[in-house]
């Protein structure tokens, strides 16, 4: 059994940690997407293009589903400190399920330090409280000023995210069927944030990729970003994210931009094109 060990679900992106993070244990537990009969499974296998192609093909609305609490019961019982990242519990209820799991083995193992956190977000948001937690577990702290200096550290998030197709929007009635047309004919983007209550709010139109990626450079500067570690999260659309790094690197150099592919759940959210900058 292992003293530590990160655990989280599919939602942030990681399906490994970066090399020179030192030998802390990290495991995802896999969210669900349903597509009318078919469920497609969160985890490295996942065939992500299939996916969204299934999505657009099908006239009923894709669903998705937590981890089961017996799932992430699983992966706490494999170390004594374990440190659990959870999606947004507005956004899903991997969270509660998270909680659900750790009372199940406090109650067989109470000897255990398990801590379960509601990052009020996803994505690369995610990835970067995963990453921290690492280099503070690296560090040699003890399990609860692991957790405090997490907490401290998770508390300024912010995320951005920028999407150019808008089928599964329309299909789960969050957007009207004509508006969603039109929009996507005239190569229309909706750019919008995660709030401070982890819901997702929109903040702004735009016609084409330039114009979308200035703005978020444009709302990045408004809400204060001066240079910290950025997770850009793409699906399908790795030049987009290219160019966005160029664009933060040059309007603050020294920044450090990491690039990941969306997962299966964020890929549901951000469909083929979408964009999420998480800092």
């Amino acid at each position: 059994m292992s003293s530590w060990m990160i655990v989280s679900d599919s939602s942030c992106e990681l399906r490994q940690l970066p090399q020179g993070l030192g030998e802390v244990p990290f495991a995802t537990v896999p969210m669900k997407i349903r597509v009318s009969d078919r469920e497609f499974a969160d985890n490295a296998a996942l065939d992500i293009p299939a996916m969204l192609k299934e999505m657009k093909l099908s006239s009923k609305p894709a669903t998705t589903s937590c981890p089961s609490p017996e799932e992430w019961a699983e992966k706490f019982l494999m170390a004594d400190n374990v440190i659990a990242i959870c999606i947004s519990s507005n956004l899903s209820g991997s969270y509660n399920s998270a909680m659900i799991a750790k009372e199940m083995v406090l109650e067989s193992h109470p000897e255990k330090n398990i801590y379960v956190m509601d990052t009020l977000s996803t994505g690369g948001e995610m990835a970067l409280a995963i990453l921290k937690a690492a280099r503070l577990i690296d560090s040699g702290l003890p399990f609860e000023q692991v957790v405090r200096e997490l907490e401290v550290y998770c508390a300024p998030r912010q995320i951005l995210f920028a999407l150019s197709s808008f089928d599964n929007l329309v299909k789960n009635g969050r957007l009207n069927r004509v508006v969603g047309f039109i929009a996507g004919k005239m190569g229309m983007r909706i750019v919008g944030r995660g709030s401070d209550e982890g819901r997702l709010e929109l903040l702004h139109n735009t016609r084409g990729e330039t114009r979308t990626l200035a703005f978020i450079l444009e709302e990045m500067d408004r809400r204060g970003y001066t240079g910290s570690q950025v997770v850009i999260s793409h699906c399908q659309n790795p030049t987009a994210a290219t160019m966005l790094r160029g664009g933060i690197e040059k309007k603050w150099p020294g920044a450090y931009v990491m690039i990941l592919p969306c997962s299966g759940i964020t890929s549901f959210y951000a469909q083929e094109g979408g964009l999420l900058v998480c800092y």
